[in-house]
C-alpha cells in the first residue's frame, strides 16, 4: 500500500483477500478487524436490514462453538469483542493483549467463516431486532435523522435504515440469510486488518491459516449512486415535548479532492462549542440545547446536515438561523483567526482519535476501502493546512442553494408550515 509510514504493510492473497497491518511497538494491545466491504446500501429493498441481521447471527454459534463458548473464550483472555453494520461495510473486531493474538484470530475466523444460522436462533433474533427498531423509534433525534435520510435519498438503498423495517425483518428466514451471507463473505470482499503490538509476517501466517482456503468468487453487489431529493418534510408526533429539526444539503463523496475543506467547513459551521451554530443559536439566542452539524460522506455521494432540538415556538426561527449561517458562509470570507481555530480543532480531534489500536485498525481498513492508499498524519495535516478562506467560500457557493436544501421537522407541530422561499440563501 502506498503511504508515508514504514509500519504499515499490505498483502493480497491469491484468493483476493486483503491483509493489512500497522505495527505499534509502544503498546501491548492488538486490535483485529474482519471488514466486509458491503453494507446496508448493497441490499435488495425486500431484504433491507439483512446485513445487520447477519452481523447479530454470527455470534449465535458456529460449527465449533456455541454462543456461550464464544463469550467465555473472549472473556477468558480479557478481550473486547464488538461488531457493527454501517451503510457501506460490516465489521467484526476484537482487542486483546498481544500474547492472545492467535486465539483471537481463531475465534474471529470461526465467527466469520463457520456460522450455523440455526432456525430457532433466527426466529429469536428477529424478536431482538424488532425490539431494537422500537427502541430507536422511541429516540426522537434518531428518528428525525432516519426520516430525513429516507427522504434525502428517496427510493435508494442508501436512504433505507441499517436495521431494516418491521416488515422486512419479519421475513428473514434461514434460506435468505444463508444466501445473503454467501454473496458477501467472499475473499475479494474482505479485509483482515490489525494494528498494535504484532509482527506483520506472523499475522499474515495466521490470516492464511484461517482465511487462505476461502474460494475466490465474484462480488457484484455494488449498486449505482443515489439521486438527491431535497424535500421539506413535516411529520407530526404529538407525544414529543421538543421539535426535532434536520436541515441538510448534498456534499462530496468520501474520496473527493476537496474533502479537507469540507471537514473544516463542517467544523466551523457546527462542529463544537466555538462553532457558529452553537454560539449563535444556543449561546446568544438560547433557542436550543443541542445543535450541531455533521458531514456524512459515502463512496459516491455525501450529505452535510444540521440537527437541532427546540420548542414549537422557536422551530421556524431556528431553521431560518441555520439557513442564514449558510448564506453568511457564501457572502463573507471566513476570518483568518476563525480559520486557524477550525484547523487546529480538526487536527487535534484527528490526532486524539488515532491514539488507540482500535482506531488505527479502523483507519487502516477505511483508507484501504476508499483510497486504496494510506495517508499518514503528516500528509493529512499538510492537506488541512493548505485550505484557504477562498476554498471555503467556493465550497459554500457549491453546497448552499435554496432549491437543494432538505428539511425534516418532527414533533407536535400544531399546523406549523414551512415554504421553500423561507429557505432563501
Amino acid at each position: 500500500m502506498v503511504g508515508d509510514s514504514d509500519n504499515i504493510r499490505r498483502e493480497v492473497l491469491p484468493n483476493g483477500l486483503t491483509i493489512l497491518t500497522e505495527e505499534m511497538q509502544h503498546i501491548r494491545s492488538v486490535s483485529i478487524g474482519i471488514w466486509i466491504k458491503t453494507g446496508s446500501r448493497d441490499e435488495d429493498p425486500q431484504w433491507n436490514g439483512i446485513s445487520h441481521f447477519i452481523e447479530h447471527m454470527v455470534f449465535k454459534g458456529t460449527k465449533h462453538r456455541s454462543a456461550e463458548d464464544i463469550a467465555r473464550q473472549v472473556d477468558s483472555i480479557g478481550g473486547n469483542m464488538d461488531a457493527f453494520t454501517a451503510k457501506e461495510c460490516v465489521c467484526f473486531n476484537m482487542k486483546v493483549l498481544d500474547e492472545h493474538l492467535p486465539i483471537a484470530m481463531e475465534i474471529l475466523g470461526d465467527l466469520a467463516l463457520n456460522p450455523i444460522f440455526d432456525v430457532q436462533d433466527i426466529s429469536r433474533e428477529r424478536g431482538v431486532i424488532l425490539e431494537e427498531i422500537k427502541m430507536d423509534e422511541d429516540s426522537p433525534d434518531y428518528l428525525v435523522h432516519e426520516i430525513f435520510t429516507q427522504n434525502f435519498w428517496k427510493d435508494h438503498p442508501l436512504g433505507k435504515p441499517i436495521l431494516g423495517t418491521k416488515e422486512t425483518v419479519k421475513k428473514f428466514e434461514q434460506a435468505s440469510v444463508l444466501d445473503s451471507y454467501g454473496q458477501r463473505f467472499i475473499p475479494g470482499n474482505l479485509i483482515v486488518c490489525a494494528a498494535g503490538h504484532l509482527k506483520h509476517e506472523q499475522f499474515v501466517e495466521l490470516a492464511i491459516k484461517h482465511f487462505g482456503k476461502m474460494n475466490p468468487r465474484k462480488n457484484g453487489s455494488h449498486g449505482g449512486p443515489p439521486k438527491v431529493v431535497p424535500r421539506i418534510v413535516l411529520r407530526n408526533k404529538k407525544a414529543l415535548e421538543q421539535v426535532q429539526i434536520c436541515v441538510g444539503v448534498p456534499s462530496h463523496p468520501i474520496a473527493h479532492e476537496k474533502r479537507h475543506a469540507s471537514y473544516i467547513l463542517n467544523t466551523l459551521l457546527g462542529g463544537g462549542m466555538s462553532s457558529r451554530l452553537f454560539q449563535n443559536i444556543r449561546e446568544r439566542q438560547g433557542l436550543a440545547y443541542s445543535i450541531y452539524s455533521d458531514l456524512n460522506p459515502y463512496r459516491d455521494t455525501g450529505c452535510l446536515s444540521v440537527y437541532a432540538g427546540t420548542s414549537h415556538e422557536s422551530a421556524l426561527k431556528v431553521v431560518q438561523c441555520i439557513v442564514s449561517e449558510f448564506a453568511k458562509l457564501k457572502s463573507d470570507p471566513v476570518p483568518e483567526e476563525e480559520l486557524r481555530r477550525s484547523k487546529d480543532q480538526l487536527k487535534g480531534s484527528l490526532m486524539l482519535s488515532l491514539e488507540s489500536s482500535t482506531a488505527r485498525m479502523s483507519n487502516l481498513a477505511r483508507q484501504a476501502m476508499y483510497f486504496d492508499r494510506f495517508y499518514g498524519m503528516d500528509q493529512l495535516i499538510e492537506k488541512i493546512e493548505a485550505v484557504t478562506a477562498l476554498d471555503l467560500k467556493q465550497l459554500a457557493d457549491e453546497f448552499f442553494h435554496t432549491e437543494s436544501i432538505a428539511v425534516t421537522i418532527l414533533g407536535n407541530l400544531h399546523g406549523l408550515k414551512l415554504r421553500r422561499e423561507q429557505l432563501a440563501c
